[in-house]
């Protein structure tokens, strides 16, 4: 006992007296933390500086606040965004045919390109003093979410200059020079912005552009001033081929020192006339069959004016800060908007066609494994619908979450290819043949799309969530960093030590709060609710406790190394993406009065957010490099084993039978799907088949009684159906009409297109 006193007292006076600790303690640990984690480059500070911790910091530090959740506001349209959405943008889905847009004009027609000029579609993010709309974001994603389920093309041309582009970085970094010269333009559509960022040797590596400008003297307008002198070549730039104006992103430099002493300024991003002498917008792209303007820009030993700068000749050198933080539209609002666009369109079409369309007697939506991918389609739906909706929220209370948008862009655009998947597959013969009838072939032409812009899927998986998240939502990984990277090296030491034991306890507490975790199952945790619910805040707190611990344990063991076993990091990045998902699906419920008929979507979303952290967690240890490490982290965490499952039959069941039949969540969970008008366009016919089929149930149940007594034969084609039925008088003759019209368009709705010879070719290219 004695012996366990005076190691105690050591203990304290180790830790408790500054220069001993610091000595004994800090200075060692302090050497081997600069070893195994060198200081950052520039362009990795930048992006991690960049952007604003938010609910993703909760989740990863181990103990998320639900109240605190539960408290962000709820998001939603005002009075003047409603009224856009039920009037300008309905006025424009029903101009659109996206079968003659895509297939035959391979463009907009030009009365739609002038409504949405004229009607502030490019004017959504710029203020109303400059003639803008100044719409919230939640109203952006509604919008383009809306016009995407009608057409993608439509829906793109408009995203993009709400997005990333001039728009958006002038009103964060321009002068107000150059405010008031763009956005009145940009506002009124007088002026088509693009943005140039990509080229072929840069893609998700944008800080490697290889397009260069050098600081100069040259001739502008008749005198000679203080520019640059630009090379470079760019692709896949959305709006580029009708752009008159160019924003262009490039690498600095500074040769002469006319700006200042450093000669390699950094990436820098200028505004650009398309006009302007030298500038070349080159040939057109063909992605995927859409027809949205994008192509290539080019140029060669171009001069611009030093001012074109955005933000001006103070900005030189600041572009990459400025773009990592202003990504945050494109994949905070614009392909999440995409995305959960795709899963209104599918649920709501597939659901109704899995109620029209028959096979041996029966709907399809009955068979089983129809009512799994069906179940699958309408729970990933709303999860999507939750996380649109919590995201734009973060971005509309003036945060740049880059965690929360890189986590919502990835795992969005994977959900709705797979739920797009299902579509086809329950669809089948329907769906692949591609006419004016068939409302999913654009839409799954385009997904490789959302897979691949504003970084790709791969490396927004195994780079940038768990890359920037184990660093920015940690809550002393990057001020250590920064105290590693003074140069003065006492002054360093002094903050690392201060840092050093509050890292200590946090890492004894995630480690005792994970094991007690382990032990209980999570029971004793608490939730902000009572009810069904209440069991899974009790878990996803338990795993966010578990998230905290493994990645300390990561970043102590593997340090450096740890970015490059992306597979490794990639695994503790879904943890943390599924975590903000069901927090996502959580919150929605509870902002949408916690409506009975949600349960099963709740349930379906966060046991399978539940079973997939479990899955990687189960990856995570079985790769870990120690083996001693990796068994000791999963006795911690999960001491009886993990026992997540994915959502029992009955689940997708209840999911499946809510989507077979007209309803409120049918209707709520779909909102946003673009239904036509008359049996002429196929989201119409289709709706109006499902209603039809429905209606005539009580009819049909007569039939079925009369085929049971043997008075009416089986399995005969439906017409002769009807008339033998009022023939006997089973029916009578207002049932039978009926019945008739039910019919044509139940048959006319699972009707596929079909062409005559030379039609296509008139629209090759």
């Amino acid at each position: 006992m004695s012996i366990l006193i005076l190691l105690l007292v050591v203990l304290i006076v180790v830790l408790g007296v500054a220069d001993i600790r610091r000595n004994l303690i800090t200075k060692p640990v302090f050497g081997i933390f600069k070893k195994i984690l060198p200081p950052l480059s520039d362009t990795e500070r930048e992006a991690m500086e960049a952007g604003d911790v938010w609910w993703d910091g909760d989740l990863f530090q181990g103990k998320p606040d639900w109240k605190k959740l539960h408290a962000i506001p709820k998001a939603q349209l005002s009075a003047e965004e409603q009224a856009f959405m039920d009037n300008e943008v309905d006025t424009l889905l029903k101009m659109l045919d996206d079968y003659k847009i895509v297939q035959e004009q391979r463009d907009l027609p030009p009365e739609v390109w002038q409504y949405i000029k004229d009607n502030g579609f490019f004017a959504m993010i710029i203020p109303k003093s400059y003639g803008g709309r100044e719409f919230s974001a939640i109203a952006n994603s509604t919008i383009v979410s809306r016009i995407a389920t009608r057409s993608l093309t439509a829906a793109v041309t408009v995203m993009v200059p709400n997005s990333l582009g001039p728009g958006e970085l002038l009103m964060h970094y321009g002068t107000q020079e150059q405010k008031d010269r763009w956005l009145p333009g940009l506002a009124a559509g007088k002026e088509v912005p693009c943005f140039a960022l990509t080229g072929p040797e840069a893609g998700s590596d944008a800080g490697g552009i290889p397009d260069t400008g050098v600081i100069c003297k040259g001739q502008f307008e008749g005198q000679e001033v203080l520019g640059i002198r630009l090379n470079w070549d760019k692709r896949y730039i959305t709006l580029a081929p009708v752009a008159t104006v160019l924003g262009l992103a490039f690498k600095l430099y500074d040769p002469e020192n006319l700006l200042g002493e450093r000669t390699e300024l950094g990436i820098t991003c200028a505004l650009i006339p398309t006009s302007h002498e030298g500038v070349e917008i080159g040939d057109r792209h063909f992605p995927m069959n859409m027809a949205f303007m994008n192509g290539t820009t080019y140029g060669k030993d171009v001069f611009i004016p030093i001012d074109w700068i955005i933000g001006g000749p103070d900005y030189a050198g600041r572009g990459w800060r400025m773009l990592v933080e202003c990504l945050s539209a494109g994949r905070g609002i614009s392909l999440p908007a995409l995305a959960t666009a795709t899963g209104h369109l599918a649920t709501r079409m597939t659901g109704a066609y899995s109620y029209v369309r028959q096979q041996f007697g029966m709907a399809i939506g009955k068979f089983e494994g129809v009512q799994e991918s069906l179940g699958r389609i309408g729970a990933y739906t709303y999860s999507l619908e939750a996380m649109r909706v919590m995201t734009a929220g973060a971005i509309d209370l003036n945060l740049s979450p880059s965690v929360v948008t890189a986590i919502a862009k990835y795992h969005m655009t994977e959900m709705s290819r797979t739920l797009l998947n299902d579509a086809f597959d329950i669809h089948s013969g329907r769906a692949i043949q591609v006419g004016p009838k068939n409302y999913l072939a654009h839409g799954y032409m385009g997904i490789p799309i959302s897979i691949t812009v504003e970084g790709a899927n791969i490396l927004t998986r195994n780079l940038m969530i768990f890359g920037q998240g184990a660093t920015r939502c940690h809550p002393y990984v990057l001020q250590e960093l920064e105290a590693a990277a003074n140069p003065n090296a006492e002054e360093g030491l002094q903050q690392f030590d201060s840092l050093l034991i509050k890292h200590i306890g946090f890492a004894l507490g995630n480690t005792f709060g994970a094991l007690w975790q382990g032990l209980t199952l999570g029971c004793f945790n608490s939730s902000p609710v009572s009810g069904e619910t209440a069991k899974y805040y009790k878990q996803l707190s338990r795993m966010s406790r578990a998230l905290a611990l493994s990645a300390d344990f990561s970043m102590l063991m593997l340090g450096g190394d740890l970015k490059r076993k992306e597979m490794l990091s990639a695994r503790l990045g879904d943890v943390l993406s599924h975590l903000y998902i069901a927090s996502a699906v959580l919150k929605f419920y509870e902002d949408n009065g916690r409506q009975v008929a949600d349960l099963p979507f709740v349930r379906y979303s966060i046991e399978r957010n539940l079973f997939e952290i479990g899955k990687a967690f189960s990856g995570f240890f079985q790769n870990f490099p120690s083996a001693v490490v990796a068994r000791l982290l999963k006795t911690l965490v999960f001491p009886f084993g993990i026992g997540y499952k994915m959502p029992a039959d009955a689940v997708t069941q209840d999911i499946s039978d809510a989507l077979l039949k007209p309803g409120v969540i049918r209707d709520r969970l779909t909102h946003l799907c673009f239904i036509g008008e008359g049996d002429e366009d196929p989201t119409g016919l289709m709706e109006s088949a499902f209603i039809a089929v429905h209606q005539a149930q009580p009819i049909m149940k007569k039939i079925y009684a009369a085929q049971k007594q043997g008075t009416v034969p089986r399995k005969i084609p439906m017409e002769q159906l009807i008339a033998k039925a009022l023939e006997i008088n089973v029916i009578n003759a207002d049932e039978a009409k009926q019945l008739v019209r039910m019919n044509e368009l139940r048959f006319s709705s699972i009707s596929v297109d079909s062409f005559k010879p030379g039609v296509l070719s008139k629209h090759s290219l």
